[in-house]
């Protein structure tokens, strides 16, 4: 009685009211989802340009690694010229001999420098240590400049030895890139240098001295240049302490803050804020990285007008929507109506009163048609299932049938053997005795999984019958624990391991042939082993591949394939088959099952 004296709210609104109330309640939600699906849609585009930049990130790293390389290569050619090797301080030289190395060095120096576009080279400067002065007519300020000097060679004493040099001298004569601040007296030449130190070959404890490239920078930064970021985009090369070996905005030396990483143990990471996306790729054997940093804002201002756009038609349709909603209420409403009372009353299967037929043109007529006509199917798609079903039954009917022949089988034999044994026929009837109880536990009332109890008579029967068949009999030893024999295991599994056994082990081997059965359990799992004395050299990685195949055209091996699959698919992916040598000579071939014990009946 309460119920009925509270009104809905909505009377008191006309039909045309409550049609704007339900649009404007309908049409809410798109606005939500359309929010949503931006948002979802600039984290997804932050994440999958962020993916693509750290693989173009880790090729231009590369490509610099290969430009380092090149001065590597260019510097050891330098380093095995005789003319370097000649450097090493003499005290017995006369002052020309000296001038005259002198030169030829400063020139094969300068023969080496690689040009870079805009005028700029990476040259090539020798340190050599000269304890005593005895090139004191050589220049001892180098220059970055070749242009206001020419001079290549340096010597160094004690006296005068830079801390870059010291560094170099640690290396032992492998390549280092190191940012110098002060290359000489004059404390405004900056450079990214790659230093070598020059052994002398003849003395390999003997340093001649140290080669230099300088303006490494400059050729790295080349390669920054054919990156192509978005706007306002940065390229750095840093040290494992972060300061700029090389940018593509000049700030040689300077320290670059970045923002803190979780220690992942990749070479390439990524961490997106919201002012900048980072990628970083580190070479920990070099201590270096290079990292981007990409503006989020000019990374999504193609988004973010794309954005402006679906929110403005979002809007333009709403208002459209709406003038329409308005305008065609009246002429939707009827049909409407009497298509709700026809899903209500209708019942499936029953068949229609009338043919369906298009009667408008407009999205009304096609729902109309659409709905009869699905209808029919389905009442065409619940005469299709009666069909399937009786179809289906009559499929296994036919099944139960196929059955019987497997049984026949089995109770053939089974007279066979008391017909045999009554006319004193004992081996063969032994032999035929073994033959029903493969039968029989082959059948095993349509289980998959017997008991390993079980497992175990049908391969006992099996060898039996082997050693029947063969003329030399060979022996079977078989080592079971009571504990094991009631877990679970697929059937027909110890059968084509022991045939391998026999086959590929002890068939030629007469009486000296063994075949050992073992089983034995874990904390967790049942152990097979099934282990022959055979003689002959195996592949046991070859087995192994063929065992762990999927699907394979190799006609051999499908027997003991079949077991592993079988195993994996009850039990997982854990367990199956794995041969290995035996102890001595001889194959084993190891079967990992759990510990799996029921007494349901399968």
């Amino acid at each position: 009685m309460l119920l009925s004296r509270i009104k809905n709210p909505l009377t008191k609104l006309n039909v045309k009211q409550q049609m704007v109330l339900l649009f404007l309640i309908l049409v809410s939600p798109v606005f939500l989802l359309n929010w949503y699906a931006n948002t979802k849609a600039e984290q997804i585009l932050k994440s999958h340009v962020t993916n693509a930049y750290e693989e173009l990130n880790k090729q231009n790293h590369f490509l610099i690694n290969r430009d380092i390389d090149s001065i590597n290569r260019i510097m050891t050619t330098i380093i095995q010229n005789p003319t370097t090797q000649k450097m090493i301080i003499k005290d017995n030289e006369i002052q020309y001999d000296r001038v005259k190395k002198y030169s030829e060095m400063s020139t094969l120096l300068s023969n080496n420098s690689v040009a870079i576009s805009g005028g700029e080279a990476i040259y090539y400067n020798l340190f050599v240590y000269d304890p005593n002065g005895s090139y004191e007519f050589a220049p001892t300020v180098p220059s970055l400049d070749r242009q206001t000097s020419a001079s290549s060679v340096f010597f160094y004493t004690d006296q005068n030895n830079m801390p870059w040099i010291n560094i170099a001298l640690k290396q032992k004569g492998k390549g280092i890139l190191v940012y110098i601040d002060n290359l000489g007296p004059r404390a405004d030449q900056k450079t990214l240098a790659y230093l070598r130190v020059v052994n002398n070959i003849s003395k390999g404890n003997s340093v001649v001295g140290i080669l230099v490239a300088t303006k490494v920078e400059k050729k790295i930064e080349e390669s920054f240049k054919t990156v192509s970021l978005p706007e306002g985009g940065e390229i750095y090369l840093t040290d494992w302490s972060n300061r700029i070996l090389a940018s593509s905005t000049s700030q040689l030396g300077d320290s670059l803050v970045l923002p803190e990483q979780s220690e992942t143990g990749s070479e390439t990471t990524n961490t997106i804020k919201d002012d900048y996306i980072y990628v970083t790729h580190s070479k920990y054997s070099l201590n270096q990285k290079l990292v981007y940093r990409i503006p989020v804002k000019s990374l999504l201002q193609q988004q973010s007008a794309l954005k402006k756009v679906i929110q403005l038609i979002s809007i333009v349709y709403s208002l459209f929507a709406l003038v329409v909603m308005m305008y065609f209420w009246r002429s939707l409403m009827n049909p409407l109506q009497k298509l709700a009372v026809f899903a209500r009353s209708h019942e499936p299967g029953k068949p229609l009163s009338k043919e369906s037929s298009q009667e408008r043109n407009d999205e009304v007529g096609v729902l109309i048609y659409s709905v009869h006509n699905m209808a029919n199917r389905i009442n065409d798609m619940i005469h299709d299932r009666y069909y399937m079903e009786i179809k289906q039954k009559e499929s296994q009917l036919q099944l139960l049938y196929q059955q019987i022949n497997p049984h026949l089988l089995y109770n053939t034999l089974e007279s066979i053997y008391w017909k045999s044994s009554l006319e004193g026929n004992t081996a063969s009837a032994e032999m035929i005795k073994e033959l029903s109880k493969l039968m029989r536990i082959s059948l095993s009332r349509g289980r998959e999984l017997i008991s390993l109890e079980e497992e175990l008579e049908h391969a006992v029967a099996y060898t039996s019958l082997q050693q029947k068949r063969y003329e030399y009999g060979f022996r079977v030893r078989w080592n079971i624990s009571n504990e094991v024999l009631q877990n679970l295991i697929p059937k027909i599994t110890l059968q084509p391991l022991i045939e391998n056994a026999i086959i590929h082990g002890v068939m030629n081997m007469g009486e000296d042939g063994e075949i050992t059965i073992n089983a034995y359990q874990t904390e967790e799992n049942i152990i097979l082993t099934v282990e022959d004395n055979g003689y002959k050299e195996t592949d046991y990685a070859a087995i192994n591949q063929i065992v762990n195949e999927a699907q394979s055209e190799n006609v051999s091996g499908y027997g003991i394939r079949n077991v592993h699959q079988r195993i994996q698919l009850h039990f997982g992916d854990q367990y199956g088959l794995h041969y290995e040598a035996r102890d001595g000579e001889g194959t084993r071939v190891n079967v990992l099952i759990p510990k799996r014990v029921s007494m349901e009946s399968y």
